[in-house]
């Protein structure tokens, strides 16, 4: 029976179309791509006009977003809903080929204010209220959702025990699992076997995640008695599990965002291109086989799956991996060779570069000017004061004083490479990243010259 739901659904790949960069291409030239790219289908996080005129008369299918702000609003309010989707979709549809309204992004991962507890219960009410503005346009292939992250689950090991979290369980997940059923729409799920990987190196293997694994790595559920071969389809199965606890479990799933870093900070184990390109090669190649592969608890079902993402985006906050995800460099060229139809053989591909960083860096680490980045004087010199004002209390940049050890040489960079390292080895443990809003990367190699000593952070 459930064979026979996802029989039709198109397995063709998609893309995460994300512009958090200051140096990507026009709309124009990255639709360009997606097309010489083959791409099946593109996922907006908004609803730019731009590209969605841009968009129309493509053969990609198109998924749009509700910004998280605006939830709320709409969850309040049938006329609200009317307006988004009255200026949002009813003047590019259906030249272009909409065919997924998400509601937010990752919502249930805020948990920081009273405001985004309250973003939770408005999900579904918003994303109601959107489903009947576009059925009162007669509108009815466009399915509406939300994407979620991993940690929506309580527990995902192993998947036959998996759970939803106990704080939006009953509240949330069940009434989000009724709409999703009854307007047969998919879970949207983001989906990233890097990050389990990553903090556990040394009891997951990297070949399990990668695709790659054999018979000495399957692991068999206990409880169900279901053999794994890989840990995208062990996390996949989880959610599966969760949502047959709550009486859901035909609910089909997409994959909304999954990937593989291929550079990272250097204390971030297996971020290189030889991870990225074997990862996302296997996994185009499993989602697109005919007939489909499935999961373990589905077997033979399509899994529609979006990759993360077309570009490196370099004003992405947080540790170096976040910059990292694209499949081509912010110029158009790619960081590795991929074919998103499947259709190329694995072993057709010129070999890769050996594989390096697969386990945390251990020594110190510096933060300093990033080598080749186009920055005028006035924008490092502005995060200069930045690192210093902020850091003012516990004295950062004093070494930096005339007549102190570090102001000699009398340079910017040398200035703002000392400043950058002096702020992240102060303030890391608070959260401060070596990333400067691009300005800055990490290095092994000690920067302290003569009696200026830089501060270092020790991994």
């Amino acid at each position: 029976m459930i064979i026979s739901i996802f029989a039709e659904i198109s397995s063709k790949i998609g893309i995460n179309y994300g512009r958090l960069g200051n140096n990507l291409p026009s709309a124009n030239r990255s639709i360009e791509l997606l097309k010489a790219m083959n791409a099946g289908r593109v996922k907006l996080y908004d609803a730019d006009p731009e590209i969605l005129k841009l968009l129309s008369g493509t053969n990609l299918q198109v998924s749009i977003m509700v910004p998280n702000n605006e939830i709320s609003t709409i969850a309040s309010d049938q006329t609200k809903a009317d307006e988004w989707v009255r200026n949002n979709v009813l003047p590019y549809y259906p030249e272009t080929m909409i065919r997924y309204l998400l509601i937010g992004n990752e919502v249930l991962s805020y948990n920081s204010s009273d405001q985004d507890r309250q973003m939770w219960y408005d999900l579904v009410p918003a994303m109601s209220k959107i489903k009947s503005s576009l059925k009162s346009q007669n509108i009815t292939n466009i399915k509406v959702g939300t994407p979620l992250a991993m940690d929506a689950l309580q527990s995902t090991f192993p998947p036959s025990k998996a759970t939803f979290r106990a704080d939006i369980s009953d509240k949330v997940m069940a009434p989000m699992l009724r709409f999703l059923n009854r307007t047969k729409s998919f879970f949207f799920i983001d989906v990233y076997p890097f990050f389990p990987w990553s903090s556990n190196p040394g009891n997951i293997s990297l070949d399990f995640a990668l695709f790659r694994g054999n018979s000495t790595m399957e692991y068999t559920d206990p409880g169900t008695g279901l053999v794994y071969t890989n840990l995208l389809d062990q996390m996949l199965d989880s959610l599966i599990f969760a949502m047959t606890k709550l009486g859901y479990p035909n609910i089909r799933l997409l994959i909304t965002e999954t990937g593989w870093p291929s550079s990272g900070d250097i204390e971030q184990p297996g971020a290189n291109i030889h991870n990225a390109a074997t990862y996302n090669r296997n996994l185009i190649h499993r989602m697109v086989a005919k007939p489909p592969l499935g999961t373990p608890a589905r077997p033979g079902v399509v899994i529609p799956t979006f990759i993360f993402s077309l570009f490196d985006e370099n004003q992405k906050t947080g540790p170096g991996t976040e910059r990292h995800w694209g499949l081509l460099h912010a110029d158009g060229t790619p960081i590795y060779d991929v074919d998103l139809t499947g259709m190329r053989p694995l072993e057709d591909y010129e070999p890769l570069p050996e594989e390096q960083n697969n386990r945390p860096y251990k020594g110190a680490v510096w933060c300093v000017v990033a080598k080749g980045v186009s920055v005028n004087d006035e924008e490092l010199g502005s995060a200069v004061n930045n690192a210093c004002i902020a850091g003012n209390a516990s004295r950062t940049c004093d070494a930096l004083s005339p007549g102190k050890e570090c102001y000699e040489p009398v340079s910017l960079t040398w200035h703002a490479s000392y400043a950058f390292s002096s702020y992240w080895a102060k303030f890391r443990s608070q959260g401060a990243t070596c990333h400067f809003n691009g300005l800055a990367e990490q290095t092994s190699l000690d920067p302290s010259h003569g009696s200026c000593k830089f501060p270092s952070v020790i991994f």
